[in-house]
């Protein structure tokens, strides 16, 4: 019971490391997959008061910017990661943005209610422009690590060719 156990562990730790290597070798480079990053970065901002509806969102902007749908995935459980410390930043910047005839009472609500949506509508205004600020902030660091590591990565296959091309090659007199 315990080795199918391992064998299934050892097989879904499998799974995550092709797919992080299959993420750092995504065609198109590492300008698409820091693109995927920030919109996903961008679009976990401001759907977390819109329960949910971040794959609506997250979809047709990484198709239409031709980025990454994984580095989007990727970038938007980050997002999900940092949120909580800077959602209180998220309100605030809402409270500036909103008119202050908003912090009144909306008329056909209840008063809890009332102020539920307000704080979701603080919430995701200063969240599409932490968004932005992130997503903006975010795409040049994730651009510059993968260019870092596909460059590496040419850097060792080039070494590996030179040392096997540097090998002695076997006479066919001495395989027979």
């Amino acid at each position: 019971m315990k080795s199918a156990k391992k064998s299934r562990v050892s097989g879904i730790t499998r799974w995550f490391k092709l797919k992080y290597i299959l993420l750092l070798r995504a065609r198109g480079g590492p300008a698409i997959v820091a693109k995927g990053f920030s919109i996903g970065l961008f679009i976990e901002m401001f759907t977390l008061p819109t329960f949910g509806l971040a794959a609506v969102l997250i979809l047709p902007l990484v198709y239409f910017t031709r980025a990454s749908l994984s580095g989007a995935l990727v970038g938007f459980v980050f997002g999900k990661i940092i949120y909580l410390p800077i959602a209180f930043l998220n309100k605030r910047i809402g409270h500036w943005i909103l008119p202050k005839h908003l912090a009144y009472r909306i008329h056909f609500y209840p008063h809890w209610l009332s102020d539920i949506v307000k704080d979701g509508l603080y919430l995701i205004v200063g969240g599409i422009v932490m968004g932005a600020i992130l997503a903006v902030l975010a795409y040049f660091p994730v651009r510059w690590i993968l260019e870092i590591y596909a460059s590496r990565r040419k850097e060792k296959r080039k070494q590996r060719k030179a040392f096997l091309a540097a090998l002695p090659k076997p006479d066919s007199d001495m395989i027979n």
